[in-house]
């Protein structure tokens, strides 16, 4: 008797199927089968014609078996991890739309034809709501429920503009196309918040259909750590958007910086019963000095991001670059040496002036200061220019 005998699976291999589901698998033999069967039963009842695919990760407990019993396909993955089991399983799907969903059976893969409907009408990436479709009991940790998926959401709206209202939801479909046009890296966890981050980045159409999610079917703890994948999560948000970790911070430093020594710098000023004076102007200059050096953070790893196609094309920045050349960095940079070089030389003058002796330091200060941070803003604007210009030629 043949595999699709023994489960009534409706896929023929004579038939190109329209969706291929795939479930990343490492000893899920206790729910396995009941995933399989679901999916199978989805497929069938809404006549779409697919298949399944259980990308197999290294399991020892019997899950290929069942798998190859269930009449799934198995792909064999040697490469650890999450994201590397899914790209295997998405590699070998011969479907015009993926599914992937994970075989602790704490999704219905039943919503199935949810998701198709949503992909034939136009969508590039369907995702699953739980917060929509219900959370049963004991499905997920109430500090995940009620403050880590809400809060690391809105965090990837905040960063990138997401419409996506449940980041965290494994189960998802999308366009096979759709999905090498992302060019995903990750290879753990971060494989499924990467899509939807890349989705929105690339301007794809994202739609979001209701699911369940369920206490998972295993007697064995669930792979994911709540404080080490939360961290993650956070560290990639940052790392794909150069304008919250470096940017917007850098910015604010330098306005705030500029504002305090353009303050200070006539005299000395009183503020909340305090005198400010020359030894707050300094730390004023270092603000707007690691303000620039974390703009120019920004820069650079925007471009590196966009040369390693981490991150697509940016036109404003392409825009951006046609005034912001080698050469006008030099001169703008040169220009504040200049500025800088000649306060310092007045201010030696003066004091030679003195006969070399004791000063008003506060006086003094409020002078060296100002010379001291054009000069070192022209100098990182001119290597920064330079280090641009390297990054330009490889985009180039």
């Amino acid at each position: 008797m043949s595999a699709t005998a023994v489960t009534g699976a409706p896929i023929r291999e004579e038939v190109t199927p329209e969706l291929t589901v795939v479930m990343p698998c490492l000893n899920e033999a206790e729910t396995l089968e009941t995933c399989i069967g679901k999916a199978q039963r989805a497929l069938r009842e809404a006549n779409i014609a697919g298949e399944v695919i259980v990308a197999d990760n290294g399991s020892t407990d019997g899950s290929i078996e069942i798998a190859e019993r269930m009449g799934a396909r198995v792909v064999n993955v040697r490469a650890k991890g999450y994201g590397n089991a899914l790209m295997g399983g998405i590699a070998a799907a011969r479907g015009k739309y993926v599914m992937m969903g994970d075989a602790d059976d704490s999704y219905d893969f039943g919503h199935a034809p949810r998701f198709v409907a949503e992909l034939r009408k136009g969508a590039d990436i369907v995702m699953g709501n739980r917060f929509r479709g219900g959370i049963q009991k004991d499905a997920m940790p109430p500090l995940h429920r009620y403050f880590g998926n809400p809060a690391l959401t809105k965090l990837g709206q905040l960063f990138f503009g997401s419409p996506v209202g449940d980041f965290y939801c494994g189960l998802r479909a999308f366009r096979k196309d759709a999905y090498e046009r992302m060019g995903l890296r990750t290879t753990g966890m971060e494989f499924a918040t990467e899509m939807v981050v890349k989705a929105t980045l690339l301007r794809m159409q994202i739609a979001e259909v209701p699911t369940t999610l369920s206490p998972d079917g295993r007697s064995r703890p669930p792979h994911l750590r709540t404080w080490r994948d939360g961290w993650r999560t956070l560290r990639f948000f940052l790392l794909y958007s150069p304008r919250w970790l470096f940017l917007f911070p850098g910015l604010s430093l330098m306005l705030l910086g500029l504002a305090a020594c353009a303050w200070l710098i006539p005299g000395p000023r009183p503020f909340a019963g305090a005198m400010l004076s020359a030894d707050t102007l300094l730390f004023a200059a270092a603000a707007v000095i690691l303000g620039f050096q974390a703009v120019t953070f920004a820069l650079f790893t925007k471009l590196f991001a966009i040369s390693e196609g981490l991150l697509p094309e940016d036109p404003r920045l392409t825009k951006a670059f046609q005034y912001i050349t080698l050469e006008v960095g030099i001169l703008v940079g040169s220009g504040l040496l200049l500025l800088g070089l000649g306060v310092s030389i007045w201010a030696v003058r003066y004091w030679g002036i003195h006969h070399f002796g004791p000063l008003d330091i506060g006086w003094m200060m409020r002078r060296v200061i100002p010379a001291v941070l054009s000069l070192s803003l022209g100098g990182q604007i001119i290597f920064a220019s330079f280090f641009l210009s390297v990054l330009g030629l490889r985009r180039r």
